[in-house]
């Protein structure tokens, strides 16, 4: 299992810009898959966007397609989640997970998780 470490939630108003990182120590971090999930209160855990370990294919949950980019940088063993024209709907506690290799839109596949960030939108 990796260990990971979420960075860059805050507080932001509606149309704003936020930028998550996840990082690990773990030398072989470009053979995991890094998904980002998101849980709101009261609701399900989520899938937000994920991308694949060497040939860093990207997906993206529908209603934050345009708005999100996921991007990774293996030289620096992070991946990061960048968040523009934030909904109030967008506010939830973010995480990001790993899986070995290819991502998977399930969150019962992910065996590592980080601790989890703080995202709130709102005026």
């Amino acid at each position: 299992q990796l260990q990971l470490v979420e960075s860059g939630g805050g507080l932001v108003q509606p149309g704003g810009s936020l930028g998550l990182s996840c990082a690990t120590s773990r030398f072989t971090f470009d053979y995991y898959a890094i998904g980002w999930f998101r849980q709101a209160p009261g609701k399900e855990r989520e899938g937000v966007s994920c991308i694949n370990s060497r040939e860093g294919s990207t997906y993206y949950l529908d209603s934050v397609k345009g708005r999100f980019t996921i991007s990774r940088d293996n030289a620096k063993n992070t991946v990061y989640l960048q968040m523009n024209s934030l909904k109030p709907e967008d506010t939830a506690v973010y995480y990001c997970a790993a899986r070995y290799y290819r991502c998977s839109g399930s969150v019962s596949d992910f065996d590592s998780w980080g601790q989890g960030t703080q995202v709130t939108v709102s005026s």
